[in-house]
């Protein structure tokens, strides 16, 4: 059911002489038995209408009917006036006002999303059979697929991403008009093509089952030709780094995206991010974490591919060429790596051997030495030992470094002051 200031709002409109349902996502999963938030409404009341019914209201989408309702609490529930298309661009629609409850529940993309509910009554109005679709686990397009799609080129990525998150088929008919579809997908906004490839990521549990059909229906190559021929290998990955639950936990988002495009170079996985405009700070973080990924990759996943463990020094160093910042995320997408392509013969010591791995960069990061900042001496040292500035003092200093990772007792002044001076009179020839 839905949250009594829904009901609230629904019993107001009604009383004041205007049909109202119950429609969209939150009918759906409600009939999944899944939890669902925003719970929208439909109404046969003009957007006016509701202004004048409702003391507090936000004009959030008047000219597509669409009126946020502020209930006693403060939070917003949409409610949108009966309609129909009048035409349409592939994206944005014209509407009218006037339609029927059913002439509404025509315009929708799937059948699933296209039932509406009277929590007053407890009426189901299901006019194309969404119920018994979710009962068979298919989706299948509101009337013809292919007017469905040419009216929203977006319905395609829709369709795909319900499939992948309920586990359902899709319908041989809406397939096929999807996979008609794609030649036109840029004709999507790049945020639009990223808010999808964001919900796939957050609520898709295997997102694998979305972006293999993205590859197959052609949407890859008319998006992101980077990952057009994106290997199963590589989406298996993303399976296999945790979806987000939670907002604070949306860094796995993040590392999801950085598997999707782990094949691709860096500095094109960048540009290809922010064509479809992800923000700077984050196309960047992902090019980097995979550059600083490949640096030990190869490395890395022999060590944890061979159930048994690496040298201390070993990991010091592939936290010294991550940095310590990096570290989890490199570390999930090697871990990732590894169990994609040994998925069917990896055995218990080896998850063994690839968390006990991970527990020990950690550790790594937060004691050893293994950054410049973290030796016993600094330039201003070399410098009062008489070595001039320039060039020598990063030789110098990166040299000590690897003495220091590759041993930590080393991390002392005198023995730094000492082997510096040793590296100066080498770098000089005298």
């Amino acid at each position: 059911m839905p949250p009594k200031a829904v009901v609230s709002i629904l019993r107001q409109l009604e009383g004041a002489g205007y049909e109202t349902w119950c429609v969209g996502g939150a009918v759906r999963d409600a009939l999944l038995g899944h939890q669902h938030l925003d719970w929208d409404l439909a109404t046969a009341a003009t957007p006016q209408q509701v202004r004048r019914l409702f003391r507090r209201t936000v004009p959030v989408g008047i000219d597509f009917g669409t009126i946020g309702v502020l209930d006693d609490s403060g939070v917003m529930h949409e409610v949108t006036t009966f309609r129909r298309d009048v035409k349409t661009d592939g994206r944005h629609a014209v509407v009218e006002f006037g339609a029927s409850l059913d002439e509404d529940l025509a315009r929708r993309d799937l059948t699933i999303n296209a039932i509406a509910f009277s929590p007053v009554t407890g009426a189901i109005r299901d006019p194309f059979a969404g119920r018994m679709d979710l009962q068979r686990g298919v989706i299948r397009a509101v009337g013809n697929p292919d007017e469905r799609m040419r009216e929203d080129r977006l319905r395609a990525l829709r369709a795909i991403r319900f499939a992948a998150r309920f586990g359902f088929s899709v319908d041989a008919a809406t397939w096929d008009a999807i996979a008609r579809s794609a030649p036109y997908l840029d004709r999507l906004s790049p945020e639009r093509v990223q808010q999808e490839l964001n919900k796939t990521m957050q609520q898709v549990e295997k997102p694998s089952i979305a972006l293999e059909m993205w590859r197959r229906s052609g949407a890859f190559v008319s998006l992101l030709p980077a990952l057009a021929s994106v290997s199963n290998s590589t989406l298996l990955m993303v399976d296999l780094l945790r979806r987000p639950f939670r907002p604070a936990q949306d860094r796995r988002r993040v590392h999801r995206l950085a598997a999707l495009f782990s094949e691709c170079e860096p500095s094109d996985a960048e540009r290809a991010l922010k064509l479809v405009r992800f923000s700077n700070s984050e196309s960047e973080w992902i090019a980097q974490t995979l550059q600083r990924w490949r640096r030990i990759a190869p490395e890395l996943e022999r060590a944890l591919s061979a159930e048994c463990a690496a040298s201390d020094k070993d990991i010091r160093s592939w936290v010294a060429a991550t940095g310590r910042l990096r570290v989890p995320a490199v570390w999930r997408l090697a871990a990732a790596r590894v169990c994609a392509r040994n998925f069917a013969s990896l055995s218990t010591s080896g998850f063994r051997t690839i968390h006990s791995t991970y527990r020990r960069a950690l550790k790594s990061a937060a004691h050893d030495a293994v950054d410049l900042a973290d030796l016993a001496i600094d330039g201003n040292d070399l410098r009062s030992a008489g070595i001039p500035p320039g060039r020598a003092f990063g030789v110098i200093l990166q040299r000590l470094l690897e003495y220091v990772i590759e041993d930590q007792s080393r991390n002392k002044r005198e023995w730094l002051m000492r082997e510096a001076a040793q590296l100066q009179r080498e770098l000089t020839g005298s």
